[in-house]
Formats: structure tokens, C-alpha cells, sequence
């Protein structure tokens, strides 16, 4: 890692962030013979939320990350940096509630044998009442839901894990992402088709409400998604004409005119051996709009619009436990309302090197969060002894077992859509690209999009393939996020990444829908509408 100094570093191409973006645009400039530097607020690791952390020789992924594209040109970069590293992992993921499994996707059949008779049965009626006197004014995520499978199975299986993840009621979501999240499932259908199943009648491999057949395996670097990044930052440093400048955060942003007369960028960064500068042609930020819109010189028109854009964090929780691992899924979704743990990962169906100790298993509780609030602010330790207290509520654990802990706290995971992002963003967009050509905005936090991570790369392999054309020849913003998209198809499906020009490998693998849901927007008068206003100003 290079260290900062006190002189000022001149680049072709300053990077603001060591992420997954960050990075891939590093490594294409710097195989290109661009001269680059890249500053990364974090003392110690590369990869942003992809980063592997380390704990007394426990490794966890931040969150769980499938290396699976369509984009052969992913395939191919991902190949090319980590060639030897990979394994091939079995893909699991169940819904835990009250004590039982539920697979993800849901079976209906499985899950309505897994309610019980009774329970079931009330499930059932309600889903035939729902499609009998259906809500006609359907407004939110609750009201679509509830339409399509009826109030009790949503209250079970839709509506405490995904108030948990974004941390808004159901009913104030817009019905328009609920439409795009569960899109192509039929509970009658699930149903007839499982009873066929098993009368012996239908031997088609899946069952239940599942759309699409998923992935039954998947790659992963042997010790976690950080060796990718770790990797990717040592032929950056190696090639000569690149330097990771670790534990410095952007301080300012500021256009100039450079030496030739030419307009360019001076950055500062700040770290505790002070502060780095770094002058360059082109910049590359994949930092939070928010952030970059407040640290620009001068500061952007659209700086307001930038305020307005919303975040949410969560943090995870590694319990190291003493025996055999506890299930086999790669992680676990829970949607017992009786405790506040989200998903748990097990990272050694991950990668068996995940864990340093064949003899102890290691588990990762998320909780979702906004930054500041009573769970972010915990203790570690009290957030260890909560952890462990909800895995003994679920069943899941002997809290006698729990040998230790650690807690990561991860701020911006999610870019949140609320009925306002959408015109925020093209409003920045649209002045930041007008007046600055040589400034690049990629990655998850940097066009506030909630991308994958072989999404956020592709937006930084088209901005180095615009940098190293002299022009703007693609259209990064045609990357966006799809909600199947590490579910379902063949890797590498579309074509590699042309030279010039979007084609079916853009428009097809990575043109796609958004993955987060929206607030309603309210058709009503606040005056006469109390709650619509208290929703508004929340």
C-alpha cells in the first residue's frame, strides 16, 4: 500500500474510493499506461461493501457476494485478475419462521404443508378471498401483495423481512416494486402444481412459486470477494503506474486549469499523516453523490438535490461457535417478527477457508439499520450478547457454544428510492456531466443505484474505455440493477464488451429494474390529510 506524502502526486486519473468500481477503472487505466491514484478512507481494507474482513483468522464478507454475470466481460476481467482463486460453491438460501425451513423461493406447497392444517387452511381462505373481493385502489406493496396471495401469507412470508431491510410499514411502499420484485408468480398455480408433484404426475424440477430455475452453484474466491479486490490493487501498484492511497477521505473536489491550459481536477484527501494532493485530468468518484456534491469547488447548483438523497446501512454481527456447522444454507432469511436479525450468513458454506478452525463453525447476523440510530450505536459487546440471545430465541444455536465475536458496521449499503431520488439524480447528473466532461461518476453509491457488484464494475469498465477514447462513447447510465439478475441464466450469456457503442451485451445483461422500493406518492390534499403529511415530513 502506498502511503501518502507531503508533495503533490500528478495522475492522468484520480479515483475517489478502492471499491469494486474503483478499482476495475484502476486496473483497465493502468493496463492501458494511464497514470493513476486512487484514495480509500479505509486504513486497512480494499473492496467496499465487496471487502473480506478479518477477525483472529475468521474471514467475513460483508453481506454475501455471488461471483455470477451474464457479461462475458466480467466473466473475462474477474478471470484475469484472480485466475487461480476460485472455487465452486452449491447455492442454498431458506426462509426461517417459527421454527421452521422455507425455501427461497417459496414453494407454496412445501410452505402451506410446513404451516399446518390449520394455519394453512386459514392461509388458503384468505388467498380466496383476496382474489374473490380484491382491493380495487391498490396503492402500496401491502395492497399488491395481499391481492395476489391473500392477507396471511403476506403478513408471514412479505411483510416483517421486508420492513426490516428498508425500515418503512409495508403499506407506505409503492405497490410498482412489489409488482417488479415478485413478478411471474402464481400461488394457484404453485399449489396444483405441487399437489401433481406429489401425486407423481409432474416431474418437472421445480415446484412452488418459484419463477425461473436458479443458480444450484455458483464461484467464489477460496477466501472471500476480498482477494479479488486485494488482488486487483497489487497489479495496479505493481504495473508502476498506478498507487492505492489507504486512509485518506476526500476532502475537497476542486476543477482547475491545468499546465497545458487543459481543464483538469485538484484533489485533497485527508489522513491522520495529513493531507495528500493529487492533481489530474480526468476524475473518477464512486463515492456517495451526497458526499462528493459537498467536498465539489465550487460547490454544485444541484448540492441541495444532492442533501436530499437517503441511505441505508446495516451492520453484521460474526459469532464464532463451538461444533459442527449449524445448517448448510449460504445464508438464511428470518421473518420472525420476535427479533431484529434480518438474514444470517454462514460463511462456511461460503468457503470452508473462511474459517480458521475445522472444529468451529462461524455464523454473521445483519441487521439493517440507519446509521446513528439504537442498533448502529450499540456496543460491539451488546450487540454480541443480542446476536446471541435472537439465535437462541430462534433455535438456531446453544448460547454456551458462542466462544466469540465481532461486529462490522457497514454505512450506504443500500441507495434508497424514495418517491424524490430519481429527479435528484438527474439533476446532478445533468449539471455535473454539462459542465465537466473529465468527471466520471460510477459504482453503487456514485450514480445512487443499487447495483451489483459485476454492475458496478461495468459502469467503470465503460468510463476507462470513455477516458481512453477521449470521449464520452458510452453511456454508463444504461447500467442499472435487475432483481433476477443473480438469480437466474447462464454466466456469461451476452456478448463481450465492444469497442465502442452500447449492444446487446449493455442493453441485455445490464439494462434492466430497479431493485428497491419507492414511498407512495400521495394523491391528496395534506391539509385535509393528516397522515399523508406526517409520512411526507418523515
Amino acid at each position: 500500500m502506498t502511503e501518502a506524502n507531503a508533495s503533490t502526486i500528478n495522475v492522468d486519473v484520480a479515483i475517489i474510493g478502492a471499491g469494486p468500481a474503483g478499482l476495475t477503472a484502476g486496473y483497465l487505466l493502468t493496463k492501458a499506461g494511464k497514470r493513476v491514484a486512487i484514495i480509500e478512507k479505509d486504513e486497512t481494507y480494499v473492496g467496499g461493501i465487496s471487502r473480506t474482513v478479518e477477525h483472529d483468522g475468521y474471514r467475513f464478507d460483508i453481506g454475501g457476494h455471488r461471483f455470477f454475470s451474464k457479461s462475458q466481460a466480467v466473466v473475462d476481467l474477474w478471470n484475469e485478475i484472480l485466475p487461480d482463486d476460485f472455487i465452486e460453491r452449491p447455492r442454498m438460501s431458506r426462509i426461517y419462521y417459527e421454527g421452521k425451513f422455507y425455501s427461497y423461493p417459496l414453494r407454496a406447497f412445501e410452505a402451506l404443508r410446513n404451516l399446518g392444517l390449520w394455519r394453512s387452511t386459514a392461509c388458503m381462505a384468505s388467498y380466496l378471498r383476496a382474489r374473490a373481493f380484491p382491493n380495487r385502489n391498490v396503492k402500496s406493496f401491502e395492497d399488491w401483495t395481499t391481492n395476489q396471495f391473500g392477507k396471511k401469507l403476506y403478513s408471514i412470508f412479505f411483510k416483517t423481512y421486508t420492513e426490516k431491510v428498508w425500515g418503512m410499514p409495508c403499506d407506505e411502499m409503492s405497490a410498482d416494486w412489489a409488482a417488479q420484485r415478485i413478478k411471474g408468480l402464481s400461488l394457484m398455480g404453485a399449489v396444483v402444481d405441487g399437489l401433481k408433484r406429489s401425486l407423481g404426475l409432474n416431474r418437472k424440477p421445480n415446484d412452488g412459486m418459484q419463477a425461473k430455475t436458479l443458480l444450484e452453484s455458483f464461484r467464489y474466491p477460496r477466501q472471500g470477494p476480498g482477494m479479488m479486490w486485494e488482488a486487483a490493487r497489487d497489479k495496479i501498484e505493481v504495473s508502476g503506474k498506478g498507487q492505492v492511497i489507504m486512509g485518506h477521505a476526500l476532502d475537497q473536489l476542486a476543477h482547475v486549469t491545468t499546465g497545458d491550459g487543459r481543464g483538469g481536477w485538484r484533489m485533497t484527501a485527508k489522513g491522520r499523516d495529513g493531507i495528500v494532493t493529487i492533481e489530474a485530468h480526468h476524475a473518477i468518484s464512486s463515492a456517495p453523490m451526497r458526499q462528493l456534491a459537498r467536498r465539489m469547488h465550487p460547490l454544485p447548483q444541484s448540492t441541495f438535490q444532492a442533501n436530499e438523497l437517503k441511505y441505508r446501512d446495516f451492520l453484521t454481527v460474526a459469532l464464532m461457535v463451538e461444533g459442527e456447522d449449524l445448517f448448510p444454507d449460504n445464508w438464511i432469511y428470518i421473518h420472525d417478527s420476535k427479533v431484529k436479525v434480518g438474514r444470517v450468513q454462514n460463511f462456511r458454506s461460503w468457503s470452508p477457508e473462511m474459517i480458521p478452525d475445522e472444529d468451529m463453525a462461524c455464523v454473521g447476523l445483519e441487521y439493517f439499520c440507519f446509521e446513528g440510530d439504537g442498533l448502529w450505536s450499540m456496543d460491539d459487546d451488546d450487540l454480541i450478547a443480542l446476536a446471541t440471545q435472537e439465535m437462541e430465541i430462534l433455535g438456531l444455536l446453544d448460547p454456551r457454544k458462542v466462544k466469540g465475536g465481532a461486529v462490522v458496521r457497514q454505512e450506504k449499503a443500500y441507495p434508497v428510492y424514495d418517491e424524490d431520488y430519481a429527479a435528484n439524480v438527474a439533476v446532478m447528473r445533468e449539471e455535473l456531466e454539462a459542465k465537466y466532461p473529465t468527471l466520471h461518476l460510477v459504482g453503487r453509491n456514485g450514480m445512487h443505484r443499487y447495483n451489483n457488484q459485476d454492475h458496478a464494475m461495468m459502469t467503470a469498465m465503460l468510463t476507462a474505455e470513455n477516458i481512453l477514447a477521449g470521449e464520452r462513447v458510452y453511456d454508463t447510465w444504461c447500467v442499472n440493477e435487475d432483481a433476477e439478475y443473480h438469480e437466474a441464466g447462464d454466466e456469461g450469456a451476452e456478448t463481450a464488451l465492444p469497442s465502442r457503442g452500447v449492444t446487446q451485451d449493455q442493453a441485455a445483461a445490464l439494462n434492466s429494474m430497479r431493485d428497491v422500493p419507492t414511498r407512495i406518492v400521495e394523491d391528496v390534499d395534506a391539509a385535509d390529510d393528516d397522515d399523508a403529511a406526517k409520512r411526507r415530513a418523515a
